[in-house]
């Protein structure tokens, strides 16, 4: 119920009991110990148990991969998204990273990365899965949706405290979602780097940087095309975005996946009980 309070748009919390106890009463919903559930999957709930605990043991191995990717050259900010920043990690998950970077040198970090996890990780992504970079300079998600929205609010920092707190700042359009949108950034780190890194940094902070950034990007935008040329221009725009100032790589398109799920639960739900909820988008 506490979750359900966190993830609402309201702060009337009795109401939101009252409701809750309604839906049950008309087995809409059904409650066993403290979970809620849409469908009785008593499976579901020993599931979510156990990835509750391995997210535990995991979440201390991001914090250590979260501060030696903070190393890395113009990386600004570090933070874990996906299912581990919901409590929850199983066999098949992976960490996911999402990363600020100074700008004009996002392609450049990035390069340095996958060269990293290819090279000495034998592109194994299982505990370095950094699939969303973004520049300082353009901080706002374009996407709002509930998708984003949720991501946003569950993102677990790590790394560079001044640069997260501008992040959350620049979306405070969350807040239209969700009542509770409170990040806690105490304790958080600042990135800091050593006399190495200094020095590729500063070497890098010329025209030639800036020519590599760009080379770096059309070569890796060029590559995923050839890749995924079985996607449409616009999931490619959404899933595989490319730009001076972000770079993801969700081929699998999951936001448009776990949107369109939802939606299909909203017509259920208005088919089984004659309950209308507004869709949501990409």
């Amino acid at each position: 119920m506490e979750e359900i309070y966190d993830f609402s748009k309201s702060k009337d919390i009795a109401k939101i009991k009252e409701e809750l106890s309604e839906l049950i009463l008309r087995k809409i919903i059904f409650k066993v110990d403290d979970f809620y559930l849409s469908t009785y999957d008593l499976e579901a709930i020993e599931k979510r148990k156990k990835g509750n605990q391995m997210a535990i043991k995991a979440l201390i191995k991001a914090k250590e991969r979260a501060a030696f990717i903070a190393k890395f050259p113009y990386v600004q900010a570090v933070g874990v998204s996906g299912s581990l920043s919901k409590g929850y990690y199983d066999n098949d998950s992976d960490i996911d990273f999402f990363v600020i970077t100074t700008p004009r040198k996002l392609w450049i970090t990035r390069t340095f990365l996958m060269l990293y996890k290819k090279i000495f990780l034998l592109n194994s992504r299982k505990y370095f899965c950094i699939n969303y970079f973004m520049s300082q300079n353009s901080l706002e998600i374009e996407e709002k949706n509930r998708f984003t929205a949720t991501e946003i609010k569950t993102l677990i920092p790590f790394q560079g405290k001044t640069i997260l707190t501008e992040f959350y700042k620049k979306n405070e359009w969350v807040s239209d979602t969700f009542w509770n949108m409170n990040p806690i950034l105490d304790g958080i780190p600042e990135v800091k780097k050593n006399i190495f890194v200094h020095c590729i940094e500063n070497v890098l902070k010329t025209r030639f940087g800036d020519w590599l950034d760009d080379t770096f990007k059309k070569i890796t935008i060029k590559k995923w095309k050839s890749k995924f040329d079985f996607m449409s221009d616009e999931d490619f725009k959404v899933a595989l975005k490319s730009t001076k100032n972000i770079s993801k790589h969700h081929p699998s398109n999951f936001q448009r996946k776990v949107i369109m799920a939802l939606n299909e639960k909203y017509d259920q739900v208005h088919k089984n009980h004659s309950i209308v909820l507004s869709k949501e988008h990409v």
